[in-house]
């Protein structure tokens, strides 16, 4: 009778929740929207590359307000918002904008297991734009700055007796009247300016460790020598402490090695298996921290044996090369929104259904355009076998873009803590997404959007990630640093510049447009470079680009990004409408000139 009621409550609370949260809105929206579930929201483990057993999410429905600037948190809250959708977004359930005059704030309730007793609580979150505080049972625990990487809190001193935590969060997000990176968010959308995303919009989760205990991973292949490096950063190591590392080949143990803690370990692989978009082997891992002969934490984890480069071709061509082999990286401009959760996909098959189409039209990179995903998107990346480029957010001042001043040397003086926020967060992105073995290139600027000290920018980038290629200035006001000149030119290829000593790419090129009826997010005011009539005029000019592309191919560009992978607000130049109902190309087509583009160089190497 008790496991009856147990059942017959879940199933109340359930139709509760469903009952007070839906979306706001009458813009279009993807077939995931219906599959939202607020008692059951991104369900999946949000940290893939590195995995604990014993874990709890704490998404669904919290209290919300907006307050103005400056006030003490509210004595009444004004509803409900879905966790983790940005509170512009129709899947928050609220769909308001908030500014740089309010503060955005939550609260909700959650519990501790009661096996977990005796054991340290850390509270995570995956991201939240802009400015975070947060309190637990009325204590400020802390507060970081940065909307596109995860922070978290000890959480331990302060949880109290009972079944019930009170969590509060406070967000400031001042869009753009701020210099904080934000991509493309502005408080007044139009063109290729979308809407702002304010407060948390990945998973919150807590999770209980012991007080020692892993609390990140770098992982380093190096293909030459046939030797992966692995490095656990620890907490509340003591001299004596010791981690273990076993490698998996499937269910098959290959490696073991053990290190003192705050050594890296350098594992040799006898024949490795690489890693590449045709052939995406990951090896698991399990990486154990023992003190005093007991395993005291043990998480799980993968790596892939890859190599990212350049080389001076037989013509004289420096070319990008993977796994020292001349390869030509093709792949679509990929922003990441979304009509019903902006920043947020709405569930995790949504996430990974656009990398699925892009291996579907033949492509073998992404560019991810001025916005950090969630972390499972990266491990979708790696598992499908898709190279990754990985802009830096764009923030600050815009450019005037008939002023050619931008394009000529001239750069963006920022302030001191313009330039303070930009390093910070640049620095945090890169070691959050360092082992992920997808990413290969880094790109700190956009068109000279907010570009400042670019030589210096590109050189410690370099530097701090030499195991990668670093694409200094992605299309405009080009210095002589970093490993790659990046053209744009829109709507078909050309190469205007040419670089004899750096590798050279068109990292934007098409903006095809197709407006459909039924699936625009605006009706009227649509915008793309050039506009068709239907999928055929469309198709038949992506062909007619792509044969031209295919002569500077073996003329001098290594790599080529197309613009893109789906319609975003009032851009309808996507591959997909923005809800992903439609194909706006046929992908068979596509797939097959594509092929044709990457075999011009690839083919040598099979």
């Amino acid at each position: 009778m008790k496991n009856k009621i147990t059942v017959f409550l879940f199933l109340f609370l359930g139709f509760v929740a469903h009952a007070q949260w839906k979306p706001q809105g009458d813009k279009i929206k993807t077939k995931w929207a219906e599959q939202v579930d607020p008692t059951k929201t991104l369900p999946e483990y949000p940290r893939p590359i590195m995995e604990r057993s014993r874990w709890k999410n704490l998404n669904g429905l919290w209290n919300y307000a907006i307050q103005d600037f400056g006030k003490t948190a509210p004595s009444k809250y004004d509803g409900q918002i879905l966790v983790p959708f940005a509170v512009e977004s129709s899947l928050s359930g609220v769909m308001k904008q908030v500014g740089a005059e309010k503060e955005l704030w939550y609260e909700t309730n959650f519990s501790i297991d009661s096996n977990w007793k005796g054991q340290n609580i850390l509270l995570h979150f995956g991201a939240v734009d802009w400015k975070t505080e947060v309190w637990i049972n009325d204590i400020k625990v802390g507060s970081h700055t940065g909307g596109y990487t995860p922070f978290s809190f000890d959480i331990t001193p302060f949880i109290k007796n009972g079944k019930k935590q009170k969590l509060t969060v406070k967000v400031w997000d001042p869009s753009n009247d701020g210099p904080q990176p934000r991509g493309k968010q502005v408080k007044n959308p139009e063109g290729i300016w979308y809407t702002p995303v304010t407060g948390i919009w990945q998973t919150v989760w807590i999770e209980p460790v012991n007080a020692k205990n892993i609390t990140a991973l770098k992982t380093t292949p190096d293909i030459d020598q046939n030797s992966i490096s692995i490095k656990a950063d620890v907490a509340g190591a003591e001299t004596g402490d010791i981690i273990e590392i076993s490698v998996f080949d499937g269910g098959t143990e290959i490696a073991k090695e053990k290190a003192v803690v705050g050594e890296s370990l350098d594992i040799v692989l006898n024949n490795p298996k690489l890693w590449s978009p045709e052939t995406p082997f990951l090896y698991q891992t399990k990486i154990s921290l023992i003190s005093k002969n007991k395993v005291v934490d043990q998480v799980e984890s993968y790596f892939a044996m890859r190599k990212i480069s350049s080389k001076r071709d037989e013509n004289g061509i420096v070319r990008m090369q993977l796994n020292n082999k001349d390869y030509f990286q093709f792949g679509p401009l990929d922003q990441g929104w979304w009509p019903d959760g902006l920043y947020t996909a709405p569930t995790d098959e949504a996430l990974k259904y656009d990398i699925i189409k892009t291996k579907e039209l033949g492509f073998n990179m992404i560019r991810k355009h001025v916005k950090v995903e969630p972390e499972r998107w990266y491990t979708h990346c790696d598992q499908l076998g898709i190279l990754v480029w990985q802009d830096m957010p764009s923030g600050d001042e815009q450019p005037v873009w008939q002023n050619k001043k931008y394009f000529e040397g001239t750069e963006l003086q920022r302030s001191a803590k313009s330039e303070a926020i930009y390093k910070k967060e640049w620095k945090e992105i890169m070691d959050h997404l360092y082992s992920y073995p997808s990413i290969v290139v880094w790109v700190p600027f956009n068109e000279a959007w907010g570009q400042f000290k670019t030589v210096e920018i590109t050189n410690w980038t370099k530097n701090y990630d030499p195991s990668r290629l670093t694409n200094s200035s992605s299309g405009g006001n080009h210095f002589q640093a970093g490993d790659i000149l990046d053209l744009h030119n829109y709507p078909g290829p050309e190469m205007y510049l040419y670089d004899a000593r750096r590798v050279t790419v068109l990292g934007e090129y098409g903006g095809i447009g197709l407006p459909l009826e039924g699936h625009l997010w605006r009706t009227n005011d649509n915008w793309g470079y050039v506009k068709f009539k239907n999928e055929n005029e469309v198709t038949a000019e992506y062909i007619k680009y792509a044969k031209i592309l295919k002569s500077f191919v073996k003329s001098g560009f290594s790599a080529a990004v197309y613009t893109q992978t789906t319609d975003v607000e009032g851009e309808v130049n996507g591959f997909m409408t923005y809800d992903r109902k439609v194909d706006k190309m046929d992908f068979k087509e596509v797939n097959k000139i594509n092929t044709e583009v990457i075999n011009v160089l690839n083919q040598k190497n099979k």
